[in-house]
């Protein structure tokens, strides 16, 4: 983030958007194949319409995973997520599984052999980002554009929104005085609904979710406050808009107030560095920030196909720094092993830890005891601290 006053804005969208019922879908998929085998490799892609779901892409395991396995599996994902509505219902849409074996030419590249070590599974960049904003070292307005909508499923699966469905999107503008923010200047909820309800019926039950997460006195002027601004979202879900994996990468990390590589997570298995060494960026920032060694903590990755040692490894600090950005770069890369197999080893990522991360953001979570979220641990920090000398 820049320093002075400005605006600053970021969106989420709930567990019931058509994008992130793929996402869903498509992790759940690879949990599928990793509980067989967790040397699985997966890379499969979803789509939603109305009462249609297609899963794509290739795997390789050990294990036979039938298509009836996986079309359970979709299902069940569907019916978790609340969608029994007339042209989106769990048990009544054609699903199609469409999953080939992983190209030899790409499995050659990731395979260890002889004195190889475990390759990336391709080229790319990827981003880490953590600041003290929150107690979640995420940017304000990402985190609390996830908690409203986090916060509103679990009142609806709880049976306490009566009439709200599982379709939702969240929207919040923070103003930042000093480079810090200060208070909402703006807060959008869509969220749909049953048809006997109305705008203002909605914005009731709304409202309190909004207070709950926004600091007290954060809360933005009553004439920005928007819930379904068009004044009607009684239909949704993949009825009124197609859904597909990876649509929601912004969502998925740090509402923009970080860059991104460009890679998407879901539906990926952890050889794949889209994931992994994004997952390992945030790893390491978290870490370096959660030590007081900056503020603000950015890490790039870059990574070639084939290869297994990242091609270079850049710490940007935004001025917040209390140590040298090189040091501290190389300090964490004597700390952790950020070859894939590294990462995959370090974080225990070949597990079935990922259906869970498909909404409400990958990062700003907390570590879970069976190691869902273990990228979000601080467990570098006593170490960090000793070898920069911070109390």
């Amino acid at each position: 983030m820049q320093k002075g006053n400005f605006l600053f804005t970021s969106e989420s969208v709930s567990e019931g958007h058509p994008d992130k019922i793929c996402d869903r879908v498509s992790d759940s998929v690879v949990d599928t194949y990793l509980s067989a085998d967790p040397a699985s490799r997966v890379g499969v892609e979803t789509l939603v319409t109305t009462r249609l779901v297609v899963i794509a892409g290739e795997s390789r395991c050990s294990v036979n995973v039938p298509n009836e396995e996986l079309e359970r599996v979709a299902r069940e994902a569907i019916k978790d997520i609340g969608y029994d509505q007339d042209n989106f219902h769990w048990q009544d849409n054609e699903v199609q599984v469409h999953v080939h074996l992983q190209s030899v030419d790409i499995a050659q590249g990731v395979d260890a052999a002889g004195n190889k070590d475990e390759g990336a599974g391709d080229q790319g960049i990827m981003f880490g980002y953590a600041c003290t904003e929150t107690d979640s070292l995420m940017p304000a307005p990402i985190q609390f554009s996830h908690d409203i909508l986090q916060r509103m499923a679990a009142s609806r699966h709880a049976g306490k929104l009566p009439g709200i469905g599982p379709d939702s999107k969240s929207q919040v503008t923070l103003e930042y005085v000093d480079g810090k923010p200060s208070r909402a200047t703006s807060v959008v909820v869509s969220t749909q609904h049953a048809e006997e309800l109305s705008q203002d019926d909605v914005r009731e039950m709304v409202r309190p979710f909004v207070l709950d997460v926004l600091p007290e006195g954060w809360m933005c002027d009553e004439a920005e406050f928007y819930v379904n601004p068009t004044g009607r979202f009684v239909i949704g879900g993949p009825d009124s808009d197609a859904g597909l994996t990876g649509r929601k990468i912004i969502v998925d990390t740090y509402g923009g107030a970080a860059p991104h590589g460009g890679g998407a997570f879901s539906g990926k298995d952890p050889t794949k560095v889209d994931r992994s060494a994004a997952y390992a960026a945030r790893y390491l920032a978290k870490n370096v920030v959660a030590a007081g060694l900056a503020d603000e903590c950015t890490i790039q990755l870059a990574y070639a196909i084939g290869v297994s040692k990242p091609l270079s490894v850049y710490i940007d600090t935004n001025g917040s720094g209390q140590a040298d950005e090189d040091r501290i770069s190389r300090t964490l890369q004597e700390m952790v092993d950020l070859s894939p197999r590294g990462i995959r080893e370090h974080l225990e990522l070949s597990r079935p830890i990922y259906a869970r991360t498909a909404a409400y953001g990958h990062f700003g979570r907390s570590p879970e005891d069976d190691g869902g979220f273990s990228w979000e641990r601080t467990d570098l920090v006593e170490g960090l601290k000793s070898a920069f000398g911070a109390s």
